[in-house]
């Protein structure tokens, strides 16, 4: 990519499309703040429980299985240049199969699933690694516009060696048709953009007879970043 072509894939502060930006975004110029006003604690942050291996399989953590189509996410956060970012705390959280958050805030009309609550974590490894095993998320109903639907995603939640180094967005599903109505996905103006946060199948990665799954690399920095959530 010559300089002339260099793009910014970060979706804007304002998209009217996006209603909730338009009560959201700052409608004066941005103050910067002084470096020292920030807290520079150490991460990632584990809380005060530690990560454990099962907190990254979402279908391990009621006494039931939970309803859906199980699935496999596994993928690497890497740098601008490649290299693997190790310890990072990784975190997940979505809808249930039918669409709906374990969450009170969401009371449209779908069922909970008592074995889901769609939440998890995992700490990359030496090479930058992390995998979850979970559910397929389906869409819901949003109040954005006339007959909104979400389309199916996952939101990811990075914490890097600083509390303030954290990266939020979200990742989507191949094939789905309902990526092109989405406000929220196509507020990023650049379609190479928006197509870094599009997850592919990944065959090799499947368990027969078990899982589908699903590959999304995460990279932190550069021309080439994975767009964040304004």
């Amino acid at each position: 990519m010559s300089p002339a072509e260099v793009v910014d894939f970060e979706p804007p502060y304002l998209f009217p499309e996006y209603r909730s930006t338009v009560l959201r975004a700052p409608h004066r110029p941005l103050v910067r703040l002084p470096e020292e006003w920030f807290h520079r604690g150490p991460g990632p942050a584990f809380g005060r429980i530690p990560v454990s291996p099962d907190d990254a399989d979402l279908t391990r953590q009621h006494k039931g299985e939970p309803l859906g189509e199980r699935i496999i996410l596994a993928g690497r956060v890497v740098d601008e240049d490649g290299a693997p970012v190790r310890d990072t705390l990784v975190e997940v959280w979505q809808a249930n199969a039918a669409g709906r958050y374990a969450d009170p805030a969401d009371d449209h009309l779908a069922p909970l699933d008592p074995n889901f609550t769609g939440a998890g974590r995992c700490r990359t490894d030496s090479d930058g690694r992390y995998r979850f095993v979970t559910i397929k998320p389906g869409a819901y109903p949003w109040q954005n516009h006339e007959n909104a639907w979400r389309p199916a995603h996952v939101h990811f939640s990075l914490f890097g060696p600083q509390l303030s180094g954290r990266l939020v967005t979200q990742m989507y599903f191949p094939g789905d048709p309902l990526m092109r109505l989405d406000p929220i996905l196509n507020s990023i103006p650049d379609a190479r953009g928006r197509q870094l946060l599009v997850a592919s199948f990944d065959i090799a990665s499947t368990t027969p007879g078990w899982a589908l799954a699903y590959r999304w690399d995460i990279v932190i920095r550069g021309r080439r970043a994975t767009p964040l959530e304004r």
